[in-house]
């Protein structure tokens, strides 16, 4: 009897998606057996033009991986360069968030997903990288501001100045600048994929589905504080428990790619285009209970405690040395991890399932940013589904 490709796949996806392969020894994979099938695994990934895409691939590409000499180097080729390639895209993302104000940043989980569902396979995808490809995520626009200048005599004046900034577009805007700069349509069955990959490196829209107790703070702040901090100076895992709690006693809201700050109406409108479904599936419930007030994602709890300023007590896109990662990639680059009937008791590990991320705050309790209709709120970590624990990279657990 003949073995059909998809069943050679899924051979594949049983010995690439162990977790002691894949985590423990970075998909270190069996020699003679391996080649074969990542052979064909490849070939279905290049071949695939709609949402059937090989999710291994995917997540070599986003996680990295380590492959014995026996994997075909076709493979590895392709697996490298798109990683080289995503390398390019952070420099040129990062690059351009810093000229942009207002809340304002692209996602670079969102550019590299595209990326990877209109480039995988590509000869050299790592030159499109390189050649304005994040350009088209975003425009430039000429403003105006005062600043104070210093004068001969000692004195102070202000004086009108331009500057440039660099101004999101939405995702249907980047699609079409994207069609003009790659020459080719980008099909519904190419977005449909986008979609997929984004959400499986991102994760979903909150924790999934939840029927257990939580418990929502009762506060209404939207002033940070850090008076009960230990050391302001250095991001570590104590003060990151006193700023989720606080964060959850403030009654913080949900919005899916926010980090802390406030939910004005330019930053929601932006949103709003950034993530039409995840956002705008729950607009009204939004425009209702959350603007105006700090919202926040899962992960991005987390990520809004590693860029606050202490200074201006501000939260800095990309500070601090924290990269801009989803729940799944900030697990992955976890160099310290476990399963969760492993966990130690400290404070300020976080806890992880796929798609979702939170804060161990003692106690067996663990603040999260739960969902859009939930907001952050504090849970059991017992019975909540958590499979793993992680030491955040960047948070000083000593």
């Amino acid at each position: 009897m003949a073995v059909s490709a998809a069943a050679v796949a899924k051979a594949a996806a049983m010995l690439l998606t162990n977790e002691k392969t894949r985590k423990g020894v970075g998909w270190i994979l069996v020699a003679v057996f391996s080649p074969v099938i990542l052979l064909i695994t490849l070939l279905c990934a290049i071949g695939s033009g709609g949402a059937e895409h090989n999710n291994y691939s995917v997540e070599a590409c986003f996680y990295g991986a380590e492959f014995s000499a026996e994997v075909p180097a076709e493979f590895r080729y392709h697996i490298e360069e798109m990683r080289s390639a995503f390398s390019l895209l952070d420099s040129a993302v990062s690059s351009a968030n810093e000229q942009m104000d207002s809340g304002n940043s692209l996602d670079p989980i969102r550019v590299k997903a595209v990326f990877y569902a209109l480039c995988f396979g590509d000869d050299a995808p790592s030159t499109r990288a390189e050649n304005s490809f994040v350009g088209c995520f975003y425009t430039t626009e000429t403003r105006t501001r005062t600043v104070e200048v210093t004068l001969e005599d000692g004195t102070t004046s202000t004086e009108e100045e331009e500057y440039t900034v660099a101004v999101p577009v939405s995702l249907s805007q980047a699609y079409a600048n994207l069609e003009a700069h790659l020459g080719r349509e980008i099909t519904e069955d190419d977005k449909s994929n986008i979609d997929h990959i984004y959400t499986m490196i991102a994760g979903t829209v909150g924790g999934g589905s939840y029927s257990g107790e939580y418990l929502r703070g009762d506060g209404s702040s939207i002033e940070p504080d850090i008076s009960a901090f230990t050391d302001p100076t250095t991001k570590n895992a104590a003060d990151l428990v006193t700023y989720a709690i606080h964060a959850w006693e403030s009654g913080w809201g949900y919005v899916w790619g926010t980090y802390g700050s406030v939910l004005t109406d330019s930053l929601f409108a932006y949103k709003l285009e950034q993530y039409p479904d995840g956002v705008g599936s729950y607009a009204d419930f939004i425009r209702a209970n959350w603007l105006g007030g700090r919202t926040t994602d899962c992960v991005g709890l987390i990520k809004g405690y590693g860029w606050l300023n202490p200074d201006t007590m501000t939260i800095e896109y990309g500070t601090n040395g924290m990269p801009d990662l989803g729940a799944n990639q900030m697990y992955y680059n976890a160099s310290v991890s476990g399963t969760i009937d492993t966990m130690p008791d400290i404070p300020g590990l976080a806890v992880w399932h796929d798609g979702h991320i939170g804060v161990y705050i003692g106690d067996g309790y663990v603040i999260e940013a739960m969902n859009t209709k939930k907001g952050v709120v504090k849970t059991k970590l017992e019975g909540r589904g958590w499979t793993h624990w992680l030491q955040i990279e960047y948070i000083n657990y000593d």
